[in-house]
């Protein structure tokens, strides 16, 4: 049986939005959903759930389809983009890399 996954109502604001966008932006460039489906890839089936908001498709399929629609994801610009990845890079090499719990001292005498 398989595992019923929640999302939180945010995730799910964000996916519908995000599949929105996608959705004006394919019409707005009249291309049909055979034309888009055939260019990323997909079936129409996952081209229906990224336009309805479905939280389930692949985040690498979403972010193919709205690059090839040029629906903007951070920055329009690449070499911004390369900035921000550059700036996250750096904080990450300073935190740590694993991260675990902490102990609970037993203080009680």
């Amino acid at each position: 049986m398989a595992r019923v996954r929640t999302y939180s109502p945010a995730t799910l604001d964000a996916t519908v939005t995000l599949g929105l966008l996608v959705a004006a932006a394919r019409r707005e460039r009249r291309m049909t959903a055979a034309e888009l489906c055939e260019r990323v890839g997909i079936t129409r089936q996952t081209l229906r759930a990224i336009e309805s908001g479905a939280p389930t498709v692949a985040i690498g399929t979403v972010f193919e389809v709205a690059t090839v629609l040029a629906v903007p994801l951070f920055d329009r610009d690449p070499v911004g983009l390369a900035t921000v990845r550059a700036r996250l890079n750096e904080r990450l090499a300073v935190l740590p890399q694993r991260v675990r719990p902490v102990a609970e001292v037993d203080d009680d005498f």
